[in-house]
């Protein structure tokens, strides 16, 4: 059997070889990956959602906001209103920050961040508790497919029919754009989920075993 693998080894040529060995290598890389991919979603939920504390990113969210079926009711003025009293980012209007309080934009924003900044930190647990870290995932998941389906529900998320041919469906506008990256995320939180899940089953299973073997009553035998 030995001299069997051995000449199939043999046969690949010196490129091969170095080719195969660099593949073998970044075979390896996956728990760097895993590891990786979970800070990265940790870094961007808590940037994200700390920025939902300053009064542009409260103003930049009411178009997505505003006409979902699924979140319009957080504010006080229906859409289309907020037309009139958008904000350029970096841009300062009293009349319109007037409005957008009275609409509860600002209110919604914190409350969201808030909510963004936790699912970050669940995520962040995977290491000491990754069955909570599971969870947040899980609302990643959620927060993310509501988060696209704006695309269906926000009209800013397409360029608009202002001369060009290049309009409507399947030109996606600057919102538009920053919408469909949660399809990452989505995929990120699955993975991560996953992953977690499968964690703390297998660490359940050690500590059903080690009770077994101990003979602790508190566990099935």
């Amino acid at each position: 059997m030995s001299t069997q693998v051995s000449t199939a080894v043999s046969t690949y040529t010196a490129p091969e070889s170095v080719v195969r060995r660099i593949y073998e290598q970044a075979a390896r890389l996956d728990r760097v990956g895993m590891g990786l991919l979970r800070l990265g979603l940790i870094i961007v939920l808590c940037w994200i959602g700390g920025l939902k504390f300053a009064d542009y990113e409260a103003d930049g969210i009411v178009p997505l906001v505003a006409n979902s079926p699924l979140m319009s009711f957080f504010y006080h003025h229906p859409a289309p209103e907020y037309h009139q009293y958008m904000n350029k980012e970096g841009e300062v209007i009293p009349a319109h920050q007037q409005w957008h309080k009275s609409n509860g934009t600002y209110a919604f924003s914190h409350g969201l961040g808030l909510v963004i900044i936790l699912i970050g930190v669940l995520i962040a647990a995977h290491p000491i508790l990754p069955q909570v870290s599971a969870a947040g995932s899980f609302f990643l998941i959620l927060m993310s497919l509501t988060t696209l389906s704006f695309l269906v529900t926000t009209p800013e998320a397409w360029v608009p029919a202002l001369g060009a041919s290049t309009h409507g469906f399947p030109y996606l506008s600057g919102a538009g754009r920053l919408i469909i990256k949660d399809a990452i995320m989505l995929g990120a939180a699955v993975v991560t989920l996953a992953d977690s899940a499968g964690t703390w089953l297998a660490s359940s299973r050690r500590l059903r075993r080690n009770a077994f073997i101990d003979g602790d009553p508190l566990w099935p035998h």
